[in-house]
């Protein structure tokens, strides 16, 4: 006799829509470009470094990124799943609350949020780690429902 298998139901991913807001990119880029701020937002973590260090590029590259900002949020719309956690709200509740783990909170990460909470952002060091990860994190939160 043979086990009968069944085929495991999994809720589809949207990808269609807007993840990621062009007014925040542009935002971002205004008051915190030449640190490399809406790179980590649109998932440029390494470029992101790169301006953070060399001041944009010197200001150069900040300039020229005025005009990349409409493909890197197409870019970051068809890689990342929509969902009921809204990247936008993840990433203000990060700038303005990540070292309380707030962030975490809204993403459903409620261990590490409240690790967060009680050891100011694990010391800072977390985060600065969620810089490179809060796409991922808004993105899994997604996938999960």
């Amino acid at each position: 006799m043979s086990a009968v298998t069944y085929p495991v139901k999994q809720k589809p991913v949207t990808y269609a829509g807007e993840t990621h807001n062009v007014a925040i990119g542009y935002v971002a880029w205004f008051f915190y470009g030449i640190f490399g701020l809406h790179r980590f937002y649109y998932n440029k973590p390494i470029s992101g470094l790169i301006w953070l260090f060399t001041f944009g590029l010197l200001g150069i590259g900040w300039i020229v990124d005025a005009f990349l900002i409409p493909q890197m949020n197409e870019e970051a719309n068809q890689t990342f799943a929509r969902g009921k956690t809204d990247y936008t709200i993840a990433w203000l509740l990060f700038f303005f609350l990540g070292v309380l783990g707030v962030h975490r909170m809204y993403c459903n990460k409620w261990f590490t949020g409240i690790v967060y909470l009680c050891t100011f952002g694990l010391f800072g060091l977390g985060y600065l780690y969620d810089f490179f990860v809060m796409n991922h994190l808004v993105d899994e939160a997604n996938r999960s429902y």
